[in-house]
């Protein structure tokens, strides 16, 4: 009874520290999931269990799941039940894996610590008195904490990578349009992604593939290849990597910390005995700088528009009646933006940009295979430290630009510094997973 083994372990495991490291908000309910984990080791007994068969999946509460909150870790929605089943939950289901509950994140996907969750911080499994990064918190907390065996969060500008840095776990920010939107209660609809949490990088890979794949209730969905993950586990030997360090970026913080990141990867990276490359052409750089400017108007805009449907007639609460601080600066400054004195200037400006950012991108794949970068620009702080609004928004500097450029970007443990976990980022072209998988395997080995 494999299945209903792990499940018993990750339900014991729940009990025993949720209460203490606030990562599952809800959970099905025990007698239920019995039921469901003894069908799947029967379906695997008999040889005809889904590719999930034996995967305990937990769900970022922005998804959808029949049954379960969908409550974004808000007071507006913490009543919301769903009537129905996001797409990615469907094809989870289908291939028989396991959803076990829904996790913590930062209200309506807000934030880049775990900390702005209506129902209390999530903490870091590590190290519980440091945020574990968000805004997809316990996704990634719940799978460092062994929780669960793999995780489904959404990333706008590095929300799944983010939190796998700092809890030491593989997360996946697939190409956009790779993976459906449906269902999903999106911050910004031209930046979210599904992706895949999980401690290593076939795992994550797995529940990619499941997931991927064109969607008739998701117009911008597209259909693209399925993994070859044979050859993860012999992944070939050589990439063209471009390598995008602290000097690549505009980056403030502490010294100390960013050289400690830097050091760290530079020593990684020279374990693959690869030439760091220093031919990119430093121009194709320079909007990467801007990467946070173009980001925010085009997500306040969004979310602003998004959140109308929050009125507290149809369900849930008025949402400005209902939120924290930063879900309310969100929805303000997308409001300010979108006034008709502004004309939409802001926004239009800001999706030229990313356009631009868009071409830069493809013309540096052109050279390269992957791009190997920071994650983070500091080590995850204590929560409940004072930081200010400039400095939260600059944890996403290294991110942002894979989704402004709608690339896929992904994130491989790469040690510790002072015992915290710290991730390494790679990037590749868009629909280009297979590379950049093969690349993060490598890595892993």
């Amino acid at each position: 009874m494999v299945v209903l083994e792990k499940l018993k372990s990750y339900l014991k495991k729940i009990k025993e520290k949720n209460k203490e490291l606030n990562i599952f908000l809800e959970l099905r309910s025990e007698k239920e999931l019995i039921e469901e984990a003894k069908e799947i080791d029967a379906k695997i007994k008999k040889g005809v269990a889904g590719r999930l068969a034996g995967y305990v999946v937990g769900v970022k509460p922005n998804i959808n799941v029949l049954g379960l909150k969908a409550s974004c870790a808000s007071k507006t929605l913490e009543n919301y039940e769903s009537t129905y089943d996001a797409e990615v939950i469907r094809r989870v289901k289908k291939e028989d894996g396991l959803i076990i509950g829904m996790t913590n994140c930062d209200e309506f996907a807000s934030g880049s610590s775990g900390e702005t969750s209506a129902f209390g911080p999530c903490k870091n499994p590590k190290k519980p008195e440091l945020i574990p990064g968000g805004s997809s918190s316990g996704s990634a907390a719940a799978v460092a904490a062994g929780m669960c065996d793999v995780s489904l969060g959404s990333d706008t500008g590095g929300s799944i990578r983010n939190p796998s840095s700092h809890c030491g776990v593989v997360g996946i920010k697939p190409t956009y349009g790779s993976v459906s939107r449906h269902g999903l209660i999106d911050l910004s609809m031209s930046l979210d992604q599904i992706g895949p949490f999980a401690n290593n990088v076939y795992d994550a890979a797995l529940l990619l593939d499941v997931i991927r794949g064109k969607d008739e209730k998701d117009s911008i969905s597209v259909e693209s290849k399925k993994f070859e993950l044979e050859n993860l586990e012999k992944p070939r030997k050589k990439f063209k990597i471009g390598y995008l360090d602290f000097e690549s970026f505009s980056v403030k913080g502490d010294e100390r910390i960013n050289r400690l990141i830097k050091d760290r990867l530079d020593e990684v990276i020279g374990k693959f005995n690869l030439e760091v490359p220093t031919k990119l052409d430093k121009s194709k750089l320079d909007l990467m700088k801007f990467a946070v400017q173009i980001y925010y108007p085009i997500v306040y805009t969004e979310f602003f528009s998004g959140t109308r449907k929050f009125d507290g007639r149809r369900y849930g609460k008025k949402i400005e009646d209902s939120c924290g601080p930063e879900v309310l600066r969100r929805i303000l400054g997308g409001a300010e933006i979108t006034r008709a004195e502004h004309d939409g200037r802001n926004y239009h400006l800001a999706l030229r940009a990313k356009k631009s950012l868009e071409i830069t991108f493809r013309e540096i794949f052109q050279e390269k295979d992957v791009l190997v970068l920071p994650v983070v620009p500091r080590l995850p702080h204590k929560i409940g430290e004072e930081i200010s609004v400039e400095e939260m928004y600059a944890y996403d500097v290294f991110t942002i630009p894979a989704n402004l450029a709608g690339v896929c970007s992904m994130v491989v443990p790469a040690g510790e510094i002072e015992g915290i976990p710290v991730g390494v980022q790679i990037m590749a072209d868009k629909f280009n997973e297979q590379k950049m998988l093969e690349f993060a395997s490598l890595f892993e080995k």
